[in-house]
């Protein structure tokens, strides 16, 4: 079976997909406008450029650079921590 050829942006030829990824920047708002105190995990790793396993495994090994809070038995990464990190005021 061929592997699927992704496009890295829109799709500009035929017979090319946009990768899933592709749109992610407009489905997460900049991290400034962020007023929660909170942010789920896909939203955090979007922010920290990693993939959101990469987060999931720094809170089960405890060794990233931010530590999780878990609201209910999920993980939630604060704002104030992902600002930390990134220099972001």
């Amino acid at each position: 079976m061929p592997r699927k050829r992704y496009a890295p942006y829109p799709a500009c030829a035929v017979g090319l997909k946009v990768h899933p990824m592709a749109n992610n920047a407009a489905q997460f708002p900049p991290l400034e406008q962020i007023t929660r105190p909170t942010v789920e995990t896909a939203s955090a790793a979007h922010y920290l450029n990693r993939r959101p396993q990469t987060l999931r495994g720094w809170a089960c090994l405890e060794n990233g650079p931010i530590r999780p809070v878990r609201i209910n038995g999920r993980l939630a990464w604060k704002v104030s921590d992902l600002r930390r990190v990134l220099g972001v005021s």
